[in-house]
């Protein structure tokens, strides 16, 4: 009986050592698995790290100034995009300047809105403004292929909606003068 009861206790003891054997190679196999996953993300974040750091040091210099139409004497009146006579001006005088600095610039013509009105509405009302802006602009002498517009509407306002100084502050367009 005695001899039984070893036998059985060594039997038990061997399969439990047996499944613990089992248990720890299982958890040294997820282990595995999970240290192989993380490399790949790691290795992935640093690639895309290394993208978007790359793209920075070629964007470096690029910008080279920017044109607010947005002054007391250039502010485009509530749903207009017709340009002022005084808007034109600062056109002319952009265009001169671009001339006689003889560079191969790229303008991003931006346009805003006040928060009055839907998305939709100010969307397309910011994109009339920088498009009234691009075809003076073309017609003072720049190529068109050197001229980009968007439309931000109202998503990106410089002053509060509040008061009606600060929506007409809204109203513009910022030309962006790239190299």
């Amino acid at each position: 009986m005695m001899k039984t009861s070893a036998l059985a206790g060594v039997a038990i003891l061997a399969a439990l050592a047996t499944s613990g054997c089992a248990s720890h190679q299982f958890v040294r196999d997820q282990v595995a698995v999970a240290d192989e996953h993380t490399t790949r993300v790691e290795g992935t974040a640093k690639d895309a790290l290394d993208r978007a750091n790359a793209a920075h040091k070629l964007a470096e210099g690029k910008f080279l100034y920017e044109v607010v139409l947005s002054d007391d004497s250039v502010k485009f009146p509530v749903n207009q995009h017709a340009l002022s006579p005084e808007a034109q001006q600062r056109l002319s005088e952009l265009v001169t300047k671009l001339k006689s600095e003889n560079h191969n610039v790229y303008l991003e013509i931006q346009g805003h809105t006040d928060s009055r009105g839907s998305s939709a509405y100010n969307d397309t009302l910011g994109e009339a403004r920088a498009e009234a802006v691009r075809k003076y602009l073309n017609q003072q002498g720049v190529a068109l292929n050197r001229m980009s517009v968007i439309s931000y509407g109202k998503d990106v306002p410089v002053a509060s909606n509040d008061t009606p100084e600060g929506r007409a502050q809204n109203r513009r367009v910022v030309i962006i003068v790239l190299s």
